[in-house]
């Protein structure tokens, strides 16, 4: 297998990327040793040799899922690249891969996601992060996102990054914001970008986060959110940087009560969260008195699940979508939308998202218009590009 051959320059920021990415794995397993990039990828590509030699694609979703109207919460710009534009960017500057197609490369990445590793799923975000290491690449990475989410029937769509992980690659954070920014606002679809701050970092470094999101607040960032492993790294010691974008007005939320108990999705609640990454634990506490005490309390702050199923699967948080927590919160009454996470490291789409709730998880149809209509009331876009998004909506009334 071919590979490009990464500049000095570009091993030391890939190895700079990887290691926002890999401190927390490292904390946790105790572990000393970060293989570098080439070495990984060739190490990974050699075990997954016969999964990435065949094409893969997306979901397979009918048509008339296609055609529904939907609103889309929770995915990250850095876990959504088409993987032709990955495949590109990669030769652009320099960047090994571990495969020489876009498909090739597609199954690479899913196979890290559905692993059953979280270490290899991660290593799929230190490629794509590589890749996007110029302005002109985050722009189109941003446009192309917001143009995929319009195509499949998104009719309002909100995407995050963590921008300062561009810094290795000599990337201000302004200059990744405004990128990101120009590539959303080309799209005819309305959106809004989530600065995302990564929770492994030391506080400083996620209150310079919250900061840079503040100064665009008004200008395209809606919100602000604290991305990374969970498990070890609670939500408290950064209350400085949720409390700097709330101030600014920004909308928070924060994953919690994915990879840790259902109880920090109340802590994250407490710091000024409105809405909630994921939060599937939340039904999954110590004992029934536990649990309805959360839930309970989560529908009296009105919180907002964005719940992403496929994700939660790859990750080991569900064992499968018929088994995902998503019907027993529907059923507990909490306000919940579905959404992708990661479209590239998943291989999903909104339309396939829905279409196997439904299908695996028995989320009837009208449950899922509620789920959009619910999606739209949370989302931190202005109230009229709100109204205009529940108005578009209208269809899942005739499913």
């Amino acid at each position: 297998m071919r590979y490009c051959i990464p500049t000095k320059r570009r091993i030391r920021s890939v190895k700079g990327c990887y290691s926002r990415y890999f401190y927390a794995i490292l904390c946790l397993c105790h572990c000393a040793v970060l293989i570098t990039p080439p070495v990984m990828f060739t190490m990974w590509s050699m075990q997954t040799s016969t999964s990435a030699s065949s094409p893969i694609s997306p979901s397979a979703a009918p048509a008339d899922w296609r055609a529904l109207p939907k609103i889309l919460l929770h995915e990250h710009l850095d876990g959504g690249l088409r993987p032709a534009t990955l495949l590109e960017l990669c030769r652009q500057q320099n960047v090994a891969v571990p495969a020489d197609t876009a498909d090739g490369l597609a199954a690479w990445l899913l196979a890290n996601s559905n692993s059953g590793s979280l270490v290899r799923y991660l290593t799929g975000f230190g490629l794509t992060v590589a890749a996007m290491g110029s302005v002109e690449a985050c722009e189109r990475v941003a446009f192309e996102a917001a143009e995929d989410a319009r195509t499949d029937g998104c009719v309002l769509a909100e995407f995050r990054m963590a921008p300062l992980l561009l810094e290795p690659y000599g990337l201000s954070g302004e200059a990744v914001i405004e990128a990101l920014l120009a590539g959303l606002q080309k799209s005819a679809l309305p959106s809004g970008l989530i600065v995302c701050a990564m929770r492994t970092d030391a506080p400083e470094a996620t209150l310079k986060a919250a900061q840079l999101a503040a100064r665009y607040a008004g200008k395209g960032v809606v919100g602000f959110d604290l991305a990374g492993a969970e498990r070890g790294f609670p939500p408290a010691p950064h209350k400085a940087a949720i409390d700097a974008a709330r101030n600014a007005g920004l909308g928070i939320t924060l994953h919690a009560g994915e990879a840790d108990e259902g109880s920090r999705v109340l802590e994250a609640a407490s710091l000024g969260a409105t809405r909630i990454g994921h939060g599937v634990n939340i039904m999954r506490g110590p004992d029934a008195a536990t649990q309805q005490a959360w839930v309970d309390e989560a529908k009296r702050l009105g919180l907002h699940f964005e719940v992403c199923p496929t994700s939660n699967v790859h990750t080991g948080i569900s064992a499968s979508i018929a088994e995902h927590p998503l019907r027993e919160m529907v059923a507990a009454g909490l306000s919940v939308s579905v959404s992708t996470d990661n479209r590239l490291m998943s291989s999903v789409t909104m339309s396939g998202e829905l279409a196997d709730v439904h299908q695996q998880a028995g989320i009837t149809r009208a449950q899922l218009g509620r789920m959009m209509r619910e999606a739209a009331q949370a989302s931190f876009l202005p109230e009229a590009t709100r109204k205009a998004a529940l108005a578009a909506l209208a269809p899942w009334d005739v499913v």
